[in-house]
């Protein structure tokens, strides 16, 4: 199935994308789950909607969720996913982009942040090694919850230069959105 960004079900009915879901979960097959609960979320269902439909997900088949989807409800995603949009990759190279959603909930200005960051190793093991203290962020080592594949799947295998390029002015261009943003230098 295509990547979150292309929305496969971006044409079809609330209806529709319900019963692919329920036939999804049934079916055990998470990818198309995942496609269904994204898509719904980047319509803006209500947070206990898309929590409902995630809690269901993992149930059901845990095992092959893809990395792309968020284990919890952020209210921001949708907002992530057009300002990432924004970005191009450029020429092919071994950089990523990642973003790490940040824990707030002792803040005034939310319950979410992000990090965004580049490197040259997978998301996942750049967050595990963030966790792990390995030139950690203090941001991602103290508040580090997951790694937010979806918004910059796009963003993956770039070159150096690029990756440092965008991964500045994508901090710059969430947090004129108004997002509590760390990294991005």
């Amino acid at each position: 199935m295509s990547p979150p960004l292309q929305r496969p079900f971006l044409s079809a009915p609330r209806v529709e994308v319900s019963a692919r879901f329920e036939r999804a979960v049934v079916e055990r097959d998470a990818v198309a789950a995942a496609h269904c609960i994204h898509e719904l979320w980047m319509r803006h269902e209500p947070p206990m909607i898309v929590e409902a439909l995630l809690e269901r997900l993992w149930a059901a088949a845990a095992a092959s969720v893809p990395e792309w989807l968020p284990m919890r409800y952020v209210e921001w995603l949708p907002l992530a996913y057009d300002v990432a949009a924004r970005f191009e990759a450029g020429r092919r190279g071994r950089s990523n982009l990642y973003l790490v959603l940040l824990d707030y909930a002792d803040g005034a200005r939310g319950p979410y942040g992000v990090y965004v960051g580049a490197t040259k190793y997978s998301p996942a093991e750049r967050f595990d090694q963030h966790k792990a203290g390995i030139r950690a962020a203090g941001s991602v080592l103290k508040r580090g919850l997951e790694v937010l594949t979806g918004p910059v799947l796009h963003l993956q295998g770039i070159t150096a230069a690029r990756a440092a390029e965008v991964e500045e002015r994508l901090a710059e261009a969430l947090a004129a959105e108004g997002l509590i943003v760390q990294g991005g230098h």
